[in-house]
């Protein structure tokens, strides 16, 4: 394959892939208006799996083609970019308050399930009833927040205003019919699969050509450009300073690559992996996730000071990335 092409599947792949969970998050969203699930609920799963949805397809791609390497670099460079890269930008433009249930609960859990890939990856090989326990964990935390979502709705008070204002919002949207949001959810899906494979075989050639080794290839031009979903909706959020769904966004999908994507990569197809991701790359990432916790909780927010530190955290990434590929 010419540079060119794979230049040209790159960017069309990465399009679909950012089209692609458009339509899937629009459609996942309504479907739990649909069935009833609360905001609560939705911003913690719903948001933050479509935003990771280009993530799983990308993984399970490499998988599939046997580039482990790629399958777990594209978790950890994408949790590195949703921390330094994304939550560094976003504070730039508006500090991030974080509230105290997502210091109490999400973030601990977020520096723990990335604590918990140590165990699995340290001999250099995922399989698939790793993966699997994975799974069982992941899904267990989705029941979880379920559960605890559906629990504090009946137990908030609501006033006159605030049933007023819900009654005017519900008023304001009107919900796409059920069989429309599913075919959505399913074209999205389709379109996520077809973008990551497209993405992948481009960005692998352009890296190739560039001398960089698979590894590289995941941590960086695959991770960041799976990271897009994030990273268009935290702008968002920041320019209309809606931090909940910021936090919850990056938290969320960081807690979702590291079960999910990884967990369903191993079923898929079980691989191996080089040193490296099991040894320095991987702990890049659980500091990155340490440093950002920290930051939260000493500040209540992630601040323009601290979004400063978190960007030069990852051009520092960047740099280490390649001066390693210079020095193989």
């Amino acid at each position: 394959m010419s540079l060119p092409v794979a230049v040209l599947l790159l960017a069309v792949g990465l399009i679909v892939l950012w089209k692609a969970a458009d339509i899937l998050v629009s459609g996942a969203v309504n479907l739990a208006n649909r069935l009833g699930v609360s905001p609560l609920v939705i911003g913690l799963t719903i948001v933050a799996m479509g935003t990771s949805a280009p993530e799983v397809a990308a993984s399970i791609a490499a998988a599939l083609r046997n580039t482990g390497d790629v399958a777990v670099g594209n978790v950890y460079g994408s949790n590195i970019a949703n921390l330094a890269l994304v939550g560094g930008l976003c504070a730039l433009i508006s500090p991030i308050s974080v509230r105290l249930g997502v210091l109490r609960r999400e973030m601990p859990v977020m520096l723990i399930v990335a604590l918990l890939l140590f165990p699995i990856l340290h001999n250099l090989f995922l399989s698939r009833p790793e993966g699997m326990i994975l799974l069982v964990i992941f899904f267990a935390m989705i029941a979880y927040v379920v559960w605890e979502g559906k629990h504090e709705g009946k137990h908030k008070p609501h006033t006159e205003v605030e049933l007023k204002d819900e009654i005017e919002a519900v008023k304001k949207v009107r919900p796409k019919p059920l069989w429309l949001s599913i075919v959505m959810v399913i074209i999205g899906l389709a379109g996520l699969a077809i973008g990551a494979d497209i993405t992948l075989r481009g960005a692998v050639v352009i890296g190739t050509r560039a001398g960089l080794s698979e590894a590289v290839i995941g941590l960086t031009i695959v991770a960041v450009g799976t990271s897009l979903p994030e990273l268009a909706t935290c702008l968002v959020a920041a320019f209309k300073k809606q931090d909940d769904i910021s936090i919850g966004n990056l938290v969320g999908s960081n807690i979702f690559n590291t079960l999910f994507v990884t967990g369903t990569a191993g079923v898929v197809r079980p691989f191996e992996i080089t040193a490296r991701l099991a040894g320095a790359d991987y702990w890049i990432m659980v500091v990155v996730s340490f440093v950002f916790m920290i930051m939260a909780i000493i500040g209540k927010k992630i601040s323009r000071i601290d979004g400063i530190i978190l960007i030069g955290m990852y051009a520092g990434f960047i740099v280490y990335l390649l001066a390693f590929t210079a020095g193989a």
